[in-house]
């Protein structure tokens, strides 16, 4: 007779604790000695479900490392694509110091997907925190303002030549080279960009802990 899990309904033998695929704890029954025995043997041990979280120290390990990651990937560090693979190695990592004392000792692709989405709203909070701090002190601290106005200037040039080559009629193109121009669509266009950084350290954190997880699970779940 196949024996199945109560909860996911995946095949288990009879020698597993628990289930191989959802880590729910398998009561095992004795045919020796039936009549002596009342109630069923169980577990001995304190099983985690594979697939829920401990949050209080996946959420230490995430602070722990998400942050020095968020500051490296920000704006003002320059990190660039390295940036985004560096905070899927972090969700990674916090994934790993997460599983080294849990029961058992792997995670659901899913859980692991989790903890990599929280380090990455750690990391790209971090990171967009930074960014938005240090561009607030190199204006109006350390007053180097002509640094942006040059930047804006040339990249105002750029876009218009490419504007040109692309057809694009006079009257769109003044609107657009109006929120070039102005204060407020230089400010949207900046905060456009953290945007756009933060959703893709999250999308790499999140697939990182996926990744991470996967991997664990392939090396450490029981095998049938």
């Amino acid at each position: 007779m196949e024996l199945t899990c109560s909860r996911c309904h995946q095949t288990v033998q009879p020698a597993d604790c628990y289930c191989p695929v959802c880590g729910l704890p398998q009561i095992v029954y004795s045919t020796d000695g039936a009549a002596d025995q009342g109630d069923p043997e169980r577990w001995d041990g304190r099983v985690r479900d594979a697939g829920a979280i401990d949050w209080r120290p996946a959420l230490r390990a995430a602070l722990a490392l998400a942050i020095p990651a968020g500051i490296f990937c920000s704006v003002p560090s320059r990190v660039g694509i390295f940036g985004l693979l560096l905070m899927a190695g972090t969700a990674a990592w916090v994934v790993a110091l997460y599983m080294r004392h849990q029961r058992p000792s792997w995670i659901t692709i899913g859980a692991g997907a989790r903890i990599g989405l929280v380090t990455g709203i750690i990391g790209s909070s971090t990171a967009a925190a930074v960014t938005g701090l240090t561009l607030y002190a190199l204006r109006f601290w350390l007053h180097h303002g002509d640094i942006f106005d040059n930047f804006w200037q040339s990249f105002s040039q750029q876009v218009t030549q490419e504007w040109n080559s692309m057809g694009v009629d006079p009257q769109t193109m003044a609107i657009l080279k109006g929120m070039l121009d102005t204060p407020e669509g230089r400010a949207g266009w900046v905060l456009a960009a953290v945007a756009f950084l933060m959703a893709a350290l999250l999308l790499f954190a999140a697939a990182g802990g996926a990744i991470s997880a996967h991997l664990f699970a392939r090396t450490r779940r029981p095998q049938n």
